[in-house]
């Protein structure tokens, strides 16, 4: 992919605040940057009580990503299948509570695509390392499709993908920086996504990776396929 970096990532010097991705998907630009230091506080308390892991596929595969959740529910993958639990499988012990300045941004983000009133119960949080990847997917065993999917991305630049109702209908390609948020849901709630490879780089506050943040209302143990 020569050249798709550089023409994502070089192009506006000052990016519009909102960009259209569909009906109601929105990119916000740099919509987190007030709370990085915030939301990155908050991660440290998640992760000495729920440490980064690599999980398997269904198939076997390791996951290029790292993972870890806080919420009343986290998101798990093994050889079992995709699904939701109230317990972290490593430790036997709940997940780390969601934070307060994880939640609050996350109902500001829904409530700036227009969907109020977001109360997300999950949150998956992926580490990105140079490489890394997310497969074309949706996020479709969620009991409640009526909320939006918030994702927050913070540290290295990365391609997003957004596509249709059907994985074989074409993407667009949009470059996501430190700080922004995508929100969508309503109509574009079962659109396939994903994130090309992340290229190498070294971010000045969050250094040689991506963090992503993905809020969802899950509202059970339930199986799906999830990424951000």
């Amino acid at each position: 992919m020569p050249g798709v970096l550089p023409d994502l990532f070089d192009a506006p010097v000052q990016p519009p605040a909102r960009v259209a991705l569909g009906e109601q998907a929105w990119l916000l630009r740099g919509f987190a940057l007030p709370h990085v230091e915030a939301l990155r506080t908050a991660l440290r308390t998640v992760l000495r009580a729920a440490p980064w892991r690599q999980m398997r596929t269904p198939g076997g595969y390791t996951m290029s990503v790292s993972t870890t959740n806080c919420g009343a529910l986290g998101w798990t993958s093994d050889e079992q299948g995709y699904r939701y639990t109230p317990r972290d499988p490593l430790s036997g012990q709940p997940w780390p509570a969601l934070p307060a300045a994880l939640q609050a941004l996350a109902a500001r983000a829904a409530a700036e695509a227009g969907f109020d009133g977001f109360a997300p119960d999950a949150c998956l949080i992926n580490r990105y390392v140079p490489g890394a990847r997310m497969s074309l997917h949706q996020d479709k065993n969620e009991r409640d499709r009526t909320a939006p999917i918030v994702s927050v991305s913070l540290g290295l630049p990365a391609v997003f993908l957004f596509g249709g109702l059907e994985r074989t209908l074409p993407t667009a390609r949009y470059g996501l920086l430190h700080g922004d948020v995508v929100v969508w849901g309503g109509v574009d709630r079962m659109r396939f996504h994903g994130v090309l490879p992340l290229r190498p780089g070294v971010h000045p506050v969050v250094g040689e990776q991506r963090i992503n943040l993905t809020f969802r209302r899950a509202g059970g143990a339930q199986p799906l396929h999830s990424g951000g």
